[in-house]
């Protein structure tokens, strides 16, 4: 594994490069983040994006999603991988909100991790864009990246977020997600790397590098 300090190198160029990075999903409250991240699974932010616009537009709170109906819920989100079962996992998730927390999302990880859809994954991104905690979340574009750059050799997500919150300081932690999937998302992508472009070239030691 990377030593603590060339990770604290290469977490200070992103942070030079994009001192406020920001997640790519659109919302306009803690509920609608809440269910974009809940339908990005396996899906790409552009993607839920494009169906959220319209569903948003009627339902941006539990009570107006539970009024839509899961039909209707459908017809929004039918563009988007797996949205039968991630229809299902709204409508739930939006019954529970309403009849247990006043259809608010509770700033509180044991209670988001208990709602429908919402794994440790889901509940880190609301964590984190809404609530501002130092929490990180490891999705495949973090995962890749950190077995790329020898930040981690966990194998699971929850291996590679505790390798990397010994390491960084808590103003890193709270930007690292973005960082890592801004960074795997336009630069070192996994089937083309754009190695020309890349901020910390300096820093990779991967086989397949292009320069």
């Amino acid at each position: 594994m990377r030593k603590p300090e060339e990770i604290l190198k290469i977490m200070a160029v992103f942070n030079e490069k994009d001192p406020d990075p920001r997640c790519e999903l659109t919302y306009k409250n803690a509920y609608t983040l809440l269910v974009a991240v809940v339908l990005s699974a396996q899906s790409t932010d552009k993607g839920v994006n494009k169906a959220t616009k319209d569903l948003f537009a009627v339902a941006d709170t539990p009570q107006k999603m539970l009024d839509l109906g899961i039909d209707r819920l459908k017809n929004y989100i039918k563009t988007i991988g797996l949205y039968n079962n991630k229809a299902k996992s709204i409508m739930a998730l939006s019954k529970d909100l309403v009849e247990k927390y006043d259809g608010e999302v509770p700033h509180d990880r044991a209670a988001l991790e208990s709602l429908a859809g919402v794994g440790r994954k889901t509940a880190n991104v609301v964590l984190n864009v809404w609530f501002g905690e130092p929490t990180l979340a490891v999705d495949t574009h973090v995962m890749r990246i950190s077995h790329r750059l020898d930040f981690s050799r966990g194998k699971t997500p929850l291996e590679v977020e505790k390798d990397l919150l010994k390491v960084l300081p808590d103003n890193y932690k709270k930007n690292a997600n973005h960082w890592l999937v801004l960074f795997g998302r336009y630069i070192c992508k996994a089937q083309k790397p754009d190695c020309e472009n890349c901020p910390i070239a300096e820093f990779c030691h991967c086989t397949d590098k292009r320069i």
